[in-house]
């Protein structure tokens, strides 16, 4: 006897590795890391786990660093235009997008941290590159600056998150954060040769 498909399973979209890393980010933004399992997700997919191996050959690990460059990665920043463009608003902008962006992924902020994954995080790096680069910054301190910068960001998001889960209500991180990025902007333009 051949099954036939149910009709959800003919309404579905096709399993794809991009649907499998957003339903992922569901699972952990709705109920953390240590709920994510490949049956949980093939559950939320509505597939049997092991169609996600079609995607994925290398498994939870793959899915794992699927999850980090989805998060880490930050859209390319718009560089202000030609030298002595407001570079330090551009890189404002960014700062509080990607805080943003990896406040809203809480549960995946820990693979950020602690997976090694350099490709995720490459792009986010060079735009920053960029961005110092045509505001005048050697190439080195572009890239010092945009390695502090991205280590800022993250390490901020980490803190915070640690901080709120602790109950420590007493902290501004709005204002904390901006304080510290004024301190980290500062530093950068001290570079500059102009």
């Amino acid at each position: 006897m051949v099954r036939q498909p149910s009709v959800a399973a003919q309404n579905r979209p096709p399993l794809t590795r991009e649907r499998i890393i957003e339903a992922a980010l569901r699972i952990v933004d709705g109920q953390g890391l240590g709920r994510l399992t490949m049956r949980r997700l093939g559950d939320a997919l509505e597939v049997e786990a092991m169609a996600i191996y079609h995607h994925l050959p290398r498994g939870k690990e793959e899915l794992l660093d699927g999850l980090v460059a989805h998060v880490a990665v930050h859209p390319a920043q718009t560089a202000p235009a030609g030298r002595g463009a407001d570079w330090r608003a551009a890189l404002r902008g960014w700062a509080g997008d990607y805080r943003a962006r990896l406040l809203e992924h809480a549960g995946v902020l820990p693979l950020v941290v602690t997976r090694r994954n350099p490709a995720a995080l490459a792009s986010t790096t060079a735009s920053l590159r960029e961005i110092l680069r045509l505001a005048g910054l050697p190439e080195r301190a572009a890239a010092d600056g945009a390695h502090a910068l991205l280590g800022y960001v993250i390490g901020h998001a980490a803190l915070e998150v640690r901080g709120e889960a602790a109950g420590e209500e007493a902290v501004d991180w709005q204002a904390r954060f901006t304080s510290g990025l004024e301190l980290v902007l500062t530093g950068l333009a001290a570079q500059s040769p102009r």
